[in-house]
């Protein structure tokens, strides 16, 4: 009977192969990072090294005119910690944030359900959603500007119409955080519709069908089915729109004409700060990065906080099949 021998390997190639097969092997194992590198070089470059040399000027006494003039430590830190007005720029942009970032998520979610729904011309209200996103930040901030007005606004002119008393939109605190707010929402409300949108386009339609065969109702298969499996993608739109909220800089800048957060900073944001430290009067960049940090680790911590959060919200609304196995042989005994 005659018997298959192996292939014997080349003789003088490490490991038995070819450097040929060497060069392939590798270039198969390679080709990965080397397609992902290019992201990661360009955020090395443009996000990694501002953040860590960041970091250094935060530690030093530098001028915007007279340049570096030596370290001072953390005083830098103590300065901004130590002012008041840090702390109302703080407010200022928690209660901006949570005013446009938690009801933009909430509209998002129902828009995206509306949308994915057997409607009429889909392409067109899918696409008039997002023509807000298109619109400059620095336009959407002067028309609002001019519609929450204190004395010639349209919105006060309707509330006067109505009887009521006019709002002092640019006066009060939270009258501006709202206006301000709304603007906000306007732009990117259109932009997270679509990224839920994708996610429910996603999700098979033969679970959601099961669902409302076992007896649920659409509104009962949404909020158990539907949400849960929506997990991912609404950690996602409410870890950038925390990012987006704390860094709000355009519509407050360009809500007035003067451009300073208001007469007593009603709406003076952490960003707002930072630009009035770093190239406003003081012109100290060291402390401007110091204001930079600290908003750093602002976010840092609520995006783990909304990531928290969000999660447990999320899985909380999943139906647990054995309770409802349960369920249903209590009904059948």
């Amino acid at each position: 009977m005659a018997t298959i021998t192996a292939p014997q390997p080349t003789p003088g190639a490490s490991g038995g192969l070819t450097w040929r097969q060497r060069l392939s092997r590798f270039d198969v194992r390679s080709a990965p990072y080397l397609y992902i590198a290019p992201f990661f070089v360009l955020f090395a470059i443009t996000g990694l090294f501002p953040l860590l040399y960041t970091a250094y000027v935060s530690l030093r006494q530098y001028s915007l005119i007279r340049g570096d003039l030596g370290p001072v430590g953390l005083e830098n830190f103590a300065f901004v910690l130590n002012s008041p007005r840090f702390y109302v720029a703080l407010r200022n942009t928690i209660s901006i944030f949570l005013l446009s970032s938690v009801p933009q998520v909430i509209c998002a979610i129902a828009l995206a359900a509306v949308l994915d729904a057997n409607l009429r011309a889909k392409t067109f209200w899918r696409m008039g959603v997002l023509l807000p996103y298109v619109v400059a930040p620095v336009a959407v901030s002067l028309i609002f500007g001019q519609m929450f007005a204190d004395q010639s606004g349209m919105i006060n002119a309707v509330l006067t119409g109505a009887g009521l008393d006019p709002i002092g939109w640019h006066r009060d605190v939270l009258p501006s955080h709202l206006a301000i707010a709304t603007m906000v929402n306007f732009r990117w409300t259109g932009y997270n519709t679509l990224i839920v949108l994708a996610a429910l386009q996603a999700i098979p339609r033969d679970i959601i069908e099961a669902a409302i065969v076992d007896g649920a109702s659409r509104l009962q298969a949404f909020f158990h089915v539907t949400l849960p499996m929506l997990r991912p993608t609404i950690i996602f739109v409410v870890i950038t729109s925390t990012i987006g909220g704390l860094q709000i800089f355009d519509e407050p800048r360009m809500y007035d004409s003067v451009g300073l957060g208001g007469n007593s900073r009603q709406w003076m944001t952490v960003t707002m700060y930072m630009y009035e430290l770093g190239w406003g009067a003081q012109k100290q960049l060291g402390r401007a990065s110091a204001v930079a940090w600290l908003l750093f680790l602002l976010i840092v911590a609520i995006a783990l906080l909304n990531f928290g959060l969000t999660r447990r919200i999320a899985s909380s609304g999943a139906v647990n099949p054995r309770r409802k196995n349960r369920n249903r042989k209590g009904v059948a005994r």
